[in-house]
């Protein structure tokens, strides 16, 4: 293993994702498959690709320095492909040539007719979120928060919505929708093309934050508009925009009606959240959820009135959470639903529901009838599943992993993240039709992860030891790397970029062991619910709890010699382990650690902690601030000055608290970086930053300093 070159080929790989194909697009007859893929493992640039036929062939590409395609949208049938690049719009048509199965394919040459040639359409300003209606004769695109329309041919540009004023915008998603609903979108089409259903954003009331870079003091801060807890969201409403011009505003429900919401301390019955929102063919959908979470309706909207219908209410006494793809209709009116079997979270299509313990993660599609989405019975998977009438509930994925799908016709792809790295596999009719290439470099480190089952919660860990390490040689001194968030796990049977990072940790000489705790999800619903009220004491009892279970199985762990390292949620972690324990962890490097849960956006914290007026317990339970006095173990912080996720603040008023407790730590701003850390210069000094640290305080415990 070349351990010297890792951290370099870690930032230069962009976290080994420049290379893997994504976004797959099947076309409804199942014969193009489109996707994003950059042209190696070190090339930045996105590229626009169509597998058909059983081959790849190159539909768009962007010259140096341009970052490329990076999304995409089409129209029904997948022929028209509209995108950005720079600020500019771009579309090509996609038109394969005749089958030539059973012989071999023809090698097609780049841009040639067969292909399709890209072709740039003039706008009227720099170009986001370009999308093309369903019949591909016109793409929609938003400019300065104004909505506009153009033909497909160049021709017709069209403004149908402008801002009244600096903070309003058209057709795009608010803050707490991008960041933390997970909804990116701000506009539908109409399934016949002659209007859209669009989201008026109003951040008037939202507190402003400004960004700026403390080494260009000549540079102009940026404001943004941050909704932190317990103060105002942004106002989403929606309205029917047609292709000519005409709207209709729709009068969507504002409170929920007493009675209809659960009780708790909080009471917040107002919707303030589009979590998602659709046009079918029977007419728009969308889905409401009150302000404290625990209500959410689905409502089908009148197009031509503006009233709405109520189709489906859903409450819960501490949040309501949809699978990503619910709410949905199959084309013959069938509907998705969640739901939830003591406690799992599954689906309901129709009368049939999901199997006994299996937690569903997202619904993809349905193609016809059958309904495809994934789910796992064991935490560390996920599997691709399809559900129809008659077969019923089918796996269709079998070898560990992680695995999606996109599905169209009688083709899916399905994308797996195993142990031994990504495949990305086309199926038509059930058999296999060939693979689409992944370009990603292997790490220079290979993972050799022994996954655990650790003490009486079961926890879920991953333990990385050194390959040259053999039982009984001396202790090792152990590094602990989690996530243990919401939202994300790390201990999967899928290979990540944490993985390798992991390993190289343990080359270095570390006993490296990752746990996802309570909050992960995948576990189950009281699981992920057991962090409400406390962000942090659950999580950190769970690892303490995977370390002592990890060392009595294996003695190459040094209880006497322990550290823990992290970003962002794990930051939070690793600096609330060192202030709260100790008597385990003797350092800690904390990364974009969000410090202060008052100052984190509204949507994430008043899940788990309520309104900070209301339930303020919670908030200084959470906080770090309240605790600087006790630190006592070498701790360093990093944050990126440029981070609009989460605040430099965080790190700043953490860093105050311990300089005026008297406690001794290290503060390392990253001038001009965001909450994600790439790049040659960045990533990989880092890594070796916190290293040299880590080793350094543990070398200084082993000395008794």
């Amino acid at each position: 293993m070349d351990i010297d070159g890792f951290p370099r080929q870690f930032a230069r790989t962009r976290r080994f994702t420049l290379g893997a194909p994504r976004q797959f697009t099947v076309s409804p007859d199942g014969e193009r498959v489109l996707f994003l893929r950059s042209a190696s493992g070190t090339d930045a640039r996105g590229l626009l690709w169509m597998y058909a036929h059983g081959q790849e062939h190159l539909l768009a590409g962007h010259p140096a320095p341009s970052a490329g395609v990076t999304a995409y949208a089409t129209d029904r049938d997948a022929r028209v492909v509209a995108w950005s690049a720079d600020g500019e719009l771009w579309t090509v048509r996609t038109e394969p040539g005749p089958d030539p199965r059973p012989g071999s394919a023809p090698d097609l040459p780049e841009h040639s007719e067969a292909t399709g040639v890209p072709r740039r359409i003039r706008t009227a300003g720099p170009v986001t979120d370009p999308r093309p209606s369903p019949d591909g004769t016109l793409i929609a695109y938003v400019t300065g928060g104004a909505l506009h329309v153009v033909r497909t041919d160049g021709t017709g540009d069209r403004l149908l919505a402008a801002p009244e004023d600096a903070d309003v915008t058209y057709g795009l998603a608010d803050y707490c929708a991008r960041a933390s609903i997970g909804r990116s979108r701000g506009y539908w089409w109409s399934p016949e093309s002659d209007a859209l259903l669009v989201a008026r954003v109003d951040t008037s009331m939202v507190r402003r934050r400004w960004i700026a870079d403390p080494a260009a003091p000549e540079r102009e801060p940026v404001a943004i508009r941050y909704p932190a807890a317990g103060t105002p969201n942004a106002e989403t409403s929606l309205l029917v925009i047609t292709a000519g011009g005409d709207r209709t505003p729709v009068r969507l429900p504002r409170t929920a009606p007493e009675g209809r919401t659960p009780a708790g301390a909080w009471h917040a019955p107002a919707f303030e959240y589009l979590v998602s929102a659709s046009w079918e063919d029977a007419g728009p959908v969308a889905v409401l959820q009150t302000r404290d979470q625990r209500t959410v309706w689905v409502v089908a909207a009148d197009p031509a009135g503006g009233g709405y219908e109520v189709r489906a209410r859903v409450s819960d006494k501490t949040w309501v959470a949809f699978p990503p793809g619910t709410p949905l209709r199959t084309p013959a009116g069938v509907l998705v639903l969640p739901s939830v079997r003591g406690d799992v979270r599954g689906i309901r299509i129709g009368d049939a529901v999901s199997p006994d313990g299996l937690y569903v993660r997202e619904v993809v599609g349905p193609v016809g009838e059958r309904v495809f989405f994934t789910a796992g019975e064991e935490p560390t998977e996920v599997h691709v599943w399809s559900y129809e009438e008659g077969p019923g509930f089918t796996r269709l994925t079998e070898e560990p992993g992680v695995h999606t799908a996109a599905a169209g016709g009688p083709t899916l792809v399905v994308d797996s993240r195993t142990e031994s790295g990504q495949a990305v596999t086309v199926r038509r009719a059930g058999r296999p039709d060939g693979r689409i290439a992944v370009l990603t470099e292997e790490p220079l480190v290979t993972p050799l992860p022994v996954h655990l089952t650790l003490g009486a919660r079961e926890l879920r860990s991953r333990l990385h030891l050194p390959s040259w390490y053999q039982p009984g040689q001396e202790r090792l001194p152990v590094l602990l790397s989690p996530y243990s968030g919401p939202g994300l796990q790390v201990v999967t049977r899928g290979r990540g970029w944490y993985t390798a990072v992991c390993q190289w940790y343990a080359e270095q000489g570390f006993a490296v062991l990752a746990t996802d705790g309570r909050g992960t999800p995948g576990r189950g619903i009281a699981w992920e619910r057991a962090i409400v009220g406390d962000r942090l004491g659950p999580v950190l009892d769970d690892q303490v709890d995977a370390l002592h279970a990890a060392a009595e199985r294996y003695d190459a762990l040094d209880l006497g010699r322990v550290a823990i390292r992290g970003w962002s949620y794990s930051g939070y972690l690793a600096a609330g382990a060192v202030l709260h324990r100790p008597d385990v962890f003797h350092a800690a490097v904390a990364g974009a650690a969000p410090a202060d849960r008052r100052l984190y956006d509204s949507y994430w914290e008043e899940r788990f902690l309520g309104h900070p007026d209301v339930q303020p317990e919670g908030y200084e339970r959470s906080s770090l601030l309240p605790h600087a006095h006790r630190l006592s173990r070498p701790l360093m912080l990093v944050h990126g000055l440029a981070d609009d996720n989460v605040a430099p603040a965080h790190t700043l008023r953490l860093s105050a608290a311990l300089l005026a407790a008297g406690r001794p730590h290290t503060v390392l701003p990253l001038s001009g970086t965001g909450h994600l850390v790439h790049g040659e210069g960045v990533a990989d000094r880092l890594l070796l930053l916190e290293l040299d640290f880590l080793k350094k305080a543990l070398a200084r415990r082993t000395e008794g300093i």
